[in-house]
């Protein structure tokens, strides 16, 4: 295996058992992350015991070489989504038949923090992934009082792990001031094979209606308040306006039904994945993404490794991968007048929006997974000498399954 310089080569595999309340099929931005970081972890040679609810209509038995099952219960206005349930006691007990070298929290509910306890109290080294600005979200549900509750929560579960990882120097700073502890960078990248320009389908145009020339916006992403979609559609109005504009949503979610109503005339495609969703980007020409929520937003990537021109906000991944009016258009966080004029101004100019799109593809192929798998590599291995835990036994091939 290639390290870079700055990586220390693995000379032992790690015993990972990884804690996640959402994971593959399910789809969203954290299932998609966590199920490539455990392929990656797989490929390298570690070992992996993934613990995470029973998703919807999955039957008992599994055939992955560790798996660990636990109940879970649908989480509010995210029916599709489960928390999971399990006691500190039921996962020491697993952990001590088989000890993980670390433990790796994606998710902050339930598990999560049971997930914790259990490590710490025999103790395992942890890290954890910040994925989700949850104090952030409340606001967008009309429980911003909350806000600093939940925050406080989320700090308290993560500065009892040994790191905690995010995907920008950004967040790690805002992070930081909010008083967490041990905070790493570990990036991302995306898979420039499946999205690409190529699978770009003119069948797929014709079935939104679209006429010869017209040009697609898209959003892709959860149809929630969080996702500020009352700027996407500002913004796509304005484009409308101002040149022959088809408007796409990719994605459902608690907003889905009211907006459909609202505007029968946007073409709203459900929930995609795989090579479908790639056809989708690839098949669209601009790409709005007006969240002010996200910690880093893989979507972007995806859209720019798609060859599509991007409107998003000046932070988290367009931010730290775009370069304004070169490889995408940047509006300042808090000035959503400027997010619309740029919207517009792509929709009169074909010059610009094509000129932005290859700069955009161009981008994305500078930014692989092999870099972000190193430094995950590099964190986690030291991470496993943070709590003083002893090293796995053999692995145990067993499938644990508790219902």
């Amino acid at each position: 295996m290639n390290q870079s310089a700055d990586c220390p080569e693995i000379r032992e595999r790690l015993r990972v058992a990884v804690v996640t309340e959402t994971y593959p099929p399910e789809i969203n931005g954290v299932a998609r992350t966590v199920g490539v970081m455990v392929d990656a972890l797989l490929e390298r040679g570690h070992e992996i015991q993934l613990v995470r609810p029973r998703q919807r209509s999955e039957p008992g038995s599994q055939t992955h070489p560790s798996l660990r099952l636990v109940a879970g219960m649908p989480i509010p206005l995210y029916p599709d989504l489960r928390f999971g349930l399990a006691s500190r006691r039921s996962l020491q007990k697993t952990w001590s038949e088989w000890r993980p070298d670390l433990v790796h929290v994606v998710t902050e509910g339930p598990l999560g923090w049971f997930g914790v306890a259990a490590a710490k109290r025999l103790g395992i080294p942890v890290s954890s992934d910040f994925h989700t600005n949850f104090h952030s979200y409340s606001r967008h549900y009309g429980f911003g009082l909350f806000a600093g509750a939940v925050a406080g929560y989320l700090r308290a579960l993560h500065n009892r792990a040994d790191c905690t990882l995010v995907p920008t120097a950004e967040m790690k700073a805002g992070l930081e001031a909010l008083d967490f502890k041990r905070v790493s960078v570990v990036g991302r990248g995306v898979d420039t094979r499946l999205f690409n320009p190529g699978r770009r389908s003119q069948a797929l145009r014709a079935a939104w209606g679209c006429r010869e020339g017209e040009i697609v916006v898209l959003h892709v992403g959860r149809i929630a308040p969080e996702k500020n979609l009352g700027l996407f559609v500002e913004a796509a109005e304005a484009m409308r306006r101002a040149g022959d504009v088809r408007v796409v949503l990719v994605g459902d979610g608690p907003q889905g039904a009211a907006l459909r109503a609202q505007h029968p005339e946007f073409v709203f495609c459900g929930m995609r994945s795989g090579e479908d969703l790639a056809s989708h980007y690839a098949s669209a020409d601009v790409f709005l993404f007006p969240s002010v929520t996200e910690t880093f937003g893989n979507v972007t990537l995806e859209a720019m490794a798609s060859g599509l021109a991007v409107v998003a906000y000046d932070y988290a991944a367009a931010r730290q991968h775009a370069r304004h009016w070169v490889s995408g258009l940047l509006a300042p966080l808090g000035e959503p007048s400027e997010f619309v004029k740029m919207a517009a101004l792509l929709a009169r100019s074909r010059v610009l929006r094509m000129r932005i799109a290859q700069e955009a593809r161009r981008a994305a192929e500078e930014i692989t997974w092999e870099k972000t798998f190193e430094e995950l590599e590099s964190v986690l291995s030291r991470t496993t000498g943070a709590g003083g835990g002893q090293t796995g036994a053999a692995l145990a091939g067993s499938v644990h399954v508790e219902t």
